[in-house]
Formats: C-alpha cells, sequence, structure tokens
C-alpha cells in the first residue's frame, strides 16, 4: 500500500465500484493499516479512497444515463462475465433503486455489490446529478471512513478485524431494514 500512495488507492477504489470483485473491504484497511505505521496520513488515505468511489460513480451514473434497460442488459448478459457482473446483481440493483427511492444511494454505498451497481439506474432513471452525488459523498465518505478506520487501529489483529466486518453486514442490514420500516410508516401516514 505504501509503494502504491494515494493515487494508487484512489485507483483501487475506483476500480471496487467499476469490477465488484475488487473490494474495498481489503484496500481500504490495508491502506488504514498503511497509515498507522506512518507512511501515510489516514485523512488522506480516507480522501484518497473516497474520491476514487466518487469518481467511478460519476462515470456509472453518466453511463446509465445514457443507456437503456434492454441495452445494459444484452452488454451485461455479452460481457458481464469479464468484469464478474451478473444481469440479477444488475436487476438487483434496478429493483432496489425503483423500490426505495433516490435515497438508497446513500445506503448502497455501504452494500457490496449494490455498491458497484447502484450509480447506473440512478442515472437510467435521470436522478438529479447533484443529488446523486450528494447522497453518494455522504455514503462513501462514512463507508471509507470506517473501514480505513478499522485498520488503522485493529490492522494487526487480524481476528479481530475479520469480526468487525462479519458484523457490519448485519449492522447494514439492520439499517437498511429500518429504512424500509420508515418508508413503510410514512407511506401509510400519506395516504
Amino acid at each position: 500500500m505504501e509503494q502504491l500512495g494515494y493515487l494508487g488507492i484512489a485507483l483501487l477504489m475506483f476500480l471496487d465500484n467499476v469490477f465488484p470483485p475488487i473490494p474495498s473491504e481489503v484496500i481500504m484497511p490495508s491502506a488504514g493499516f498503511t497509515a498507522a505505521q506512518g507512511q501515510l496520513s489516514l485523512i488522506g488515505v480516507i480522501v484518497a479512497g473516497s474520491l476514487g468511489s466518487l469518481i467511478a460513480a460519476a462515470a456509472l451514473y453518466w453511463i446509465g444515463r445514457k443507456i437503456s434497460h434492454d441495452a445494459l442488459f444484452r452488454w451485461v448478459n455479452q460481457y458481464g462475465k469479464y468484469l464478474f457482473i451478473k444481469a440479477d446483481d444488475v436487476k438487483k440493483a434496478l429493483d432496489w433503486f425503483e423500490k426505495y427511492g433516490h435515497r438508497v444511494v446513500f445506503f448502497g454505498r455501504m452494500i457490496p455489490a449494490v455498491r458497484s451497481l447502484i450509480s447506473i439506474p440512478a442515472g437510467m432513471s435521470h436522478m438529479p446529478f447533484w443529488k446523486f452525488m450528494t447522497y453518494s459523498m455522504l455514503g462513501t465518505v462514512i463507508w471509507t471512513t470506517f473501514l480505513a478506520t478499522v485498520g488503522y487501529y485493529f490492522g494487526n489483529n487480524t481476528a479481530l478485524m475479520q469480526q468487525i466486518f462479519s458484523n457490519v453486514g448485519y449492522m447494514i442490514v439492520a439499517i437498511v431494514a429500518l429504512f424500509v420500516v420508515y418508508l413503510w410508516f410514512k407511506k401509510r401516514k400519506n395516504g
């Protein structure tokens, strides 16, 4: 990580958003651990990781803005296997976006596979770009800060890091479930 520096971290996080199998759950804790060793600053790691993710999110948003559903699925069925993208993952991202609206962009930044693909349905729905980037920035900064901080403070203890990450998945699912319940109650209240 110290050899890659901030630009390398940004590039890896860009790739994490474009190619789902490159996990931010490895990149950012490793970068955070490198910062703890004094090779990089924690703030620099967070900024670099967030910028790489946001640049990828913006690029995917504009691709989504220009492509139709049919063209997207034809492309994924033909070339997705080379990028480890499945039509089911794209369908899941489209369904989530349609079901939960624009706010899913915020939560989607913290959910594997959805994180990589949620930008495309946002673009396809013509979500205002400023709103998309605001939600993306908030979710991305929270996620990259969390991951880098875990690596910074717990990078020497692999078992503890694995336990933290396994529990984070449950926490994110719980937060999304609470969000869904909130939307359900809000919809019932409004009619």
